[in-house]
C-alpha cells in the first residue's frame, strides 16, 4: 500500500473559496505559458534596475508594463522580493551585467532594440541563469544553493537529499543526513575526533577512548552513547539518544543525558532541556516530523532535502502553525500539500526554485 504524506494545519484546514489557482491554471486573463513569459520579464526589469544601466526612460517604461495586468503588478513585485532576499549574491550578479544587459559569457540578446517598448531584458529563465552566473561566491553561497569551499574540502559529504552510512572504524560509526559535510581532524592525546563543517550526523560510539566531535566553536564529547548533533553556520544542537554526551563550550560544559538536546551558538551554551525524539529522529526513518512548527520553519527544512529552493513571499503566512509528516522520498509533495492546505499561489521557476505567494 502507498504511503501517503499526511499534513495538519491548526487554525487553517482548507483554502478560502475564493483562493488563487494553483501553477498552469489561466489566471487574470494571461494563460500558464504567457504566466512565465511576464515572470520571466519582471525578473529581468529587476536585473535591469540593479545594474544601474536603467535610464528615465526605461523607468517610464517599466511603469507602464506594471500597469498592463494585476499579473504584471505581482510579478514584478514577487521578482523584486526574491532578489532582495538574494541579497549580495543578486547584487553581483546584476553589477557584472555589461551594458547590453547580458552577463559576461552570455549568449543571445537580452535587450529589444532602443525602438522597442522598455529596452527590457528579454532572458529565459534569468532567475536560474542568475542563481547559477553567481556559483564562484564559493565563500557564502546564498540559501545553500551550493556547498561552500570549506564543505568542498570536507573528507565526507552528502548532498542535496542525500544520506550516507560510514564506519569510521569497529567502534564508531555515522549516518550523515542531507547537505551534511564532516571532517576526520586531530583530537587531544588519548582520544580520536571529526569535526561537524556542517548539516547533521547520527554519532553512535562504543568504545572507552573518547570521541570528540568539534562543531563551530565547541565540541562533543562521549564513549558509549548514540547521539545527534546539527549545524547550521554558528549554532549547534546535540540531542542524546542512548547514554550520555559531554558537551562544551567557552570553558562551560554540561551532561546531556538520553531523551535531552543542548543548544549553543552566539547566546553561549543553553540549558539542556527535553526533547521529543520520534521528532528529531524522524529523518533517519525517511520522513520529516512538524509538530506546531511555524510555516516558514517548515519551509526551510524541507529546502534542505530538495534541489533549488522554496520562496515565501507572503509575510501574512510566515507564522501560521504547521502540524505534518512529509516522506523525504517524495519531498516535493510539500509544495503541493502546504499550498492548498493555505490557499497559496504555486509558480515554479527554472532550476528548482518555487514561489509560494
Amino acid at each position: 500500500m502507498k504511503e501517503q504524506s499526511h499534513i495538519k494545519i491548526v487554525r487553517g484546514l482548507a483554502p478560502p473559496p475564493d483562493s488563487p489557482p494553483l501553477a498552469g491554471e489561466e489566471r487574470e486573463g494571461v494563460s500558464s505559458g504567457g504566466a512565465q513569459a511576464v515572470t520571466d520579464e519582471a525578473t529581468a526589469w529587476v536585473m535591469l534596475l540593479l545594474s544601474g544601466d536603467a535610464t528615465t526612460e526605461d523607468v517610464e517604461a517599466l511603469q507602464r508594463w506594471r500597469q498592463q495586468s494585476p499579473a504584471h503588478a505581482r510579478a514584478f513585485a514577487e521578482a523584486k522580493l526574491l532578489w532582495d532576499a538574494l541579497g549580495p549574491a543578486a547584487s553581483d550578479v546584476a553589477g557584472r551585467m555589461d551594458h547590453s544587459g547580458q552577463l559576461p559569457g552570455a549568449r543571445g540578446p537580452t535587450r529589444a532594440s532602443a525602438g522597442h517598448t522598455g529596452r527590457r531584458a528579454l532572458i529565459g529563465g534569468a532567475l536560474a541563469a542568475s542563481v547559477a552566473a553567481a556559483g564562484y561566491l564559493g565563500s557564502k553561497p546564498p540559501f545553500r544553493l551550493w556547498p561552500s569551499i570549506e564543505e568542498m574540502r570536507a573528507s565526507y559529504r552528502t548532498g542535496t537529499g542525500e544520506q550516507r552510512q560510514l564506519a569510521l572504524s569497529d567502534d564508531v560509526s555515522l549516518i550523515l543526513n542531507t547537505q551534511t559535510s564532516v571532517g576526520i581532524r586531530p583530537a587531544p592525546e588519548g582520544s580520536r575526533g571529526m569535526e561537524l563543517i556542517a548539516g547533521e550526523a547520527a554519532i553512535t560510539t562504543k568504545s572507552a577512548v573518547p570521541f570528540v566531535v568539534l562543531a563551530a566553536d565547541g565540541h562533543a564529547t562521549s564513549t558509549i552513547a548514540r547521539f545527534d548533533m546539527r549545524r547550521d553556520g554558528t549554532t549547534v544542537r546535540v540531542t542524546c539518544l542512548d547514554g550520555t554526551v559531554d558537551v562544551a563550550r567557552d570553558g562551560r560544559s554540561v551532561t546531556v543525558p538520553a531523551g535531552h538536546c543542548v543548544i549553543y551558538g552566539a547566546r553561549g551554551l543553553r540549558e539542556v532541556t527535553p526533547i521529543d525524539l520520534s521528532v528529531a529522529t524522524a529523518w533517519q526513518q525517511g520522513q520529516l516530523v512538524f509538530r506546531h512548527e511555524s510555516l516558514a520553519r517548515v519551509i526551510e527544512e524541507v529546502n534542505r532535502y530538495r534541489p533549488g529552493r522554496i520562496v515565501l513571499l507572503n509575510e501574512k503566512l510566515a507564522e501560521r502553525d504547521v502540524v505534518a509528516t512529509f516522506h523525504l522520498s517524495r519531498i516535493d509533495d510539500a509544495v503541493e500539500h502546504l499550498a492548498r492546505a493555505f490557499g497559496a499561489r504555486v509558480r515554479s521557476l527554472p532550476g528548482g526554485l518555487v514561489l509560494l505567494s
